[in-house]
């Protein structure tokens, strides 16, 4: 039979091991699953700002319910955190002899400082060839697919994480999402909302002075639009 406090305790020195190991970027927990809802016991890093006796995520949940042998691991998967940062995680289950799940280990990274970075690499290694244009499509299999994939763009057209931008450049952002028509896609502004840090209804706000600064204004002229348009919220 496993010692739960052993097991909590060599987890934990596992969760310093690893932040250690990969920085201030990284965040590493430790979930006591025979203490739900309240299981986190143990945190290193700030990435998500969580205390100890914050409750299990929703998608640690769903892997308890599944029957014991079945996806105990989930690896590199893509979430976005409450203030808008781009994170890849894997969270693992730890099962007792009878198969109850007893304990889990989740990493958190924090890529969108690498995402900007690699945006200001691209003008050094993504050269046309023979001055001709380049044109990225995705394929998608899903709706869902084309959204990330229009965000992404979006994001590149600007250069850095939508986390991480001004207001300039948000207003910019939401700009080229709306050109691109992606809010035409049902969930889409609280997917971008999400991306960007912000609620949905700041993004409704960007929305709103775009399209009013497109539409014809009687009496008012090109320069009247431009003003509207740099007034955009924060």
């Amino acid at each position: 039979m496993i010692d739960q406090k052993c097991l909590l305790q060599n987890l934990q020195h596992l969760a310093d091991a690893v932040v250690a190991m990969f920085g201030k970027n990284c965040e590493a927990c430790v979930h006591d699953l025979t203490e739900l809802p309240t299981s986190l016991v143990y945190i290193r890093g700030q990435i998500t700002h969580r205390k100890p006796g914050a409750p299990a995520t929703d998608l640690l949940l769903r892997m308890i319910n599944r029957n014991a042998g079945k996806e105990e691991e989930t690896h590199n998967y893509k979430t976005i955190s409450s203030d808008g940062k781009a994170l890849k995680s894997t969270t693992t289950l730890f099962r007792d002899a009878s198969g109850r799940p007893v304990a889990a280990f989740c990493i958190n990274f924090d890529t969108t400082e690498f995402f900007n970075a690699s945006q200001a690499l691209i003008p050094f290694i993504n050269l046309p060839e023979n001055g001709a244009p380049f044109s990225a499509e995705t394929f998608a299999h899903s709706t869902g697919e084309t959204v990330e994939a229009l965000l992404h763009q979006a994001a590149t057209e600007i250069g850095k994480h939508p986390s991480t931008m001004n207001i300039e450049e948000r207003g910019r952002f939401v700009a080229l999402l709306e050109e691109s028509r992606i809010f035409q896609f049902k969930g889409s502004v609280e997917q971008v909302a999400r991306m960007m840090g912000v609620t949905r209804f700041t993004v409704y706000n960007y929305l709103k002075k775009i399209r009013s600064a497109k539409a014809p204004v009687k009496g008012g002229n090109e320069q009247d639009k431009l003003t509207e348009m740099n007034q955009l919220p924060s």
